[in-house]
């Protein structure tokens, strides 16, 4: 990936007495979170997530941060301090842990309850645990770390206040400031007035809804929502939401009771992570309300509740392969209600649109964010956001969490509330804060890493886009055997395409142009077969973009005889 700010260089070395903030993710994007700091030759890190491929990065699972800037220094990493359990946050931490198995986690009890089940599926069972809450205090090297409660869209989120020598950052992590949580644990607004009278350095703040006016909605409101869908149901009912969002599963459940409707998961993320909420006391469970999956089969139709995964319309996700008539054992009848109780990712929409489609041709009544209030956000609204500078009244400002426009409009507001320095910044943009002052300093390497199956990093843009070629564009194959002693063809050209409606007699006119260009090449001396696969390429290309207006992949096969 090409860096976005390439007139800058490398940064110099850290002045004594300087903290080094490097964002290896999660800037300029929603997703893949990572941020290092660095002080006194030690390293921090704070979240380490995964970002979803899009339709242009074909066959790819997962995209991580790059961890090439401090691959040769992970001994210096005091620690890993994971802010919420959401995967753009600590999915990728089971990769970095390959490369150093020991490094400590420092997490909420849910948090690292949910990082533990994946790194228990990598096989990584070396890991220290520190399980931290709000209020705690804690130190790794130099770093001296207090944890601040956050509401978001999943429970037991934290801030983290980070005191060096240089002075004190405060970073938010995901938040927003829902005054009447289900959960009834709100962001700490007295934490952070407490920090900003101590003195914030630098505030990273999330950034995700700096764009929308207001307060975020709160989660209660969708309360009546979903128990009108449950009133107006006659039939079963079918939620889907992220595998993580314990607060909904909790709406979702409280409304079956209410109805006299049995509940069960679908999904296996759903069925694991909502074990562990249950667990912990983070869900609850009435009692008689649970079943397998199966055994609602046996109960009336109207006595159904499913709560499934595939609300952003993943491909073989529980919803999906529901939608396609294709789930082991559930079958969507005419009349039953789908509530897709989650936002749209960017980039999913064509994906959950297909899906709300499938399921609408099969007579589903499909409740969604777009026709009902099924969803609200899990981040700080422009509102929240103006609340919170005025409170902590930091020195600087580093917006972080967000696409590029996110995170101008966060700029924004601190400089409305009298903020004189805000730096932004994007992946690889290394900001110094010496003497209170933070600045952009350099950048470093910093790119996107491709998971394709169990390939981590070997994908590269160029096979992307050989990737994107095939699915647009189709290929053609050509082979031509030369005969090495006489120095001219000897047989073929043999012709075929895949993803066009061309027939092998399509090519018929263009076979002996590319016998005389390939024994033109041979006569001009061009007697290795990597060249003159490029003449065969070269020719048949050209035929190709002019005759049929396409630009598929060619593959030439020269073969000596």
């Amino acid at each position: 990936m090409s860096h976005p700010h390439p007139e800058l260089s490398a940064p110099p070395k850290l002045p004594r007495g300087g903290l080094r903030v490097t964002p290896l993710g999660g800037l300029g994007e929603v997703g893949r979170n990572m941020t290092v700091f660095e002080y006194d030759g030690r390293l921090l890190i704070v979240d380490c997530g995964v970002l979803f491929p899009d339709d242009h990065q074909p066959g790819v699972d997962l995209i991580l941060p790059d961890f090439g800037p401090i691959r040769d220094r992970l001994d210096d990493v005091e620690a890993l301090v994971l802010t919420h359990g959401h995967e753009d946050h600590i999915g990728a931490t089971p990769y970095l842990l390959r490369e150093r198995q020991d490094i400590p986690l420092v997490g909420s009890e849910l948090t690292l309850a949910l990082l533990n089940s994946k790194l228990r599926e990598h096989r990584l069972r070396q890991t220290p645990f520190y399980t931290v809450k709000e209020g705690d205090r804690i130190s790794f090297g130099p770093f001296d770390l207090e944890f601040v409660a956050v509401n978001h869209s999943i429970p037991d989120a934290l801030a983290v206040a980070i005191r060096t020598g240089a002075g004190m950052v405060l970073h938010t992590g995901d938040f927003k400031m829902d005054q009447l949580p289900l959960d009834g644990r709100i962001t700490d607004l007295r934490a952070f007035a407490r920090l900003g009278e101590e003195g914030v350095d630098l505030f990273l703040t999330d950034s995700t809804n700096a764009e929308v006016p207001g307060f975020t909605t709160a989660e209660r409101k969708i309360t009546p929502v979903l128990e009108q869908a449950f009133a107006e149901s006659k039939q079963r009912i079918i939620v889907a939401c992220f595998a993580s969002h314990v607060h909904r599963v909790q709406q979702v459940l409280d409304a079956a009771v209410k109805h006299d409707r049995k509940v069960a998961y679908v999904g296996r993320s759903m069925v694991r992570n909502m074990a562990i909420a249950r667990d912990l006391g983070y869900l609850k469970v009435p009692p008689g309300v649970m079943v397998e999956a199966k055994e609602l089969a046996d109960l009336a139709p109207e006595r159904q509740v499913l709560i499934s995964t595939g609300s952003q319309g993943e491909p073989l996700s529980a919803l999906a392969r529901i939608a396609q008539r294709n789930h082991n054992f559930v079958h969507l009848e005419e009349g039953d209600t789908v509530i897709l109780a989650s936002s749209l990712i960017p980039g999913n929409e064509n994906a959950v649109y297909r899906v709300i489609n499938g399921l609408a041709r099969l007579g589903a009544h499909v409740v969604h964010k777009g026709n009902a209030l099924v969803h609200v956000s899990g981040h700080a609204s422009a509102g929240e956001l103006l609340y919170c500078y005025n409170i902590v009244k930091p020195r600087n400002v580093l917006p972080v969490h967000g696409e590029v426009r996110h995170m101008l409009a966060n700029g924004d507001l601190a400089k409305a509330t009298g903020v004189e320095n805000v730096v932004y910044a994007e992946d690889g943009v290394v900001v110094d804060l010496v003497d209170g002052v933070a600045s952009v300093v350099g950048k470093v390497d910093c790119g996107y890493v491709f998971v394709d199956g169990q390939s981590v990093g070997d994908v590269t843009e160029s096979e992307l886009k050989d990737r994107r070629i095939l699915g647009e564009e189709g290929f053609i194959s050509v082979i031509v055997v030369v005969d090495s002693v006489a120095g001219k063809v000897s047989a073929g050209p043999e012709i075929h395409a895949r993803g066009h409606a061309w027939a092998d007699s399509d090519f018929e006119s263009i076979k002996q142009p590319i016998v005389d260009a390939v024994n033109r090449s041979i006569d001009e001396g061009s007697t290795d077969t990597y060249q003159l696969q490029q003449t065969v390429r070269r020719t048949i290309g050209r035929w190709v973009s002019n005759t049929h207006k396409r630009r598929p992949m060619i593959i030439p096969v020269v073969v000596e005889a």
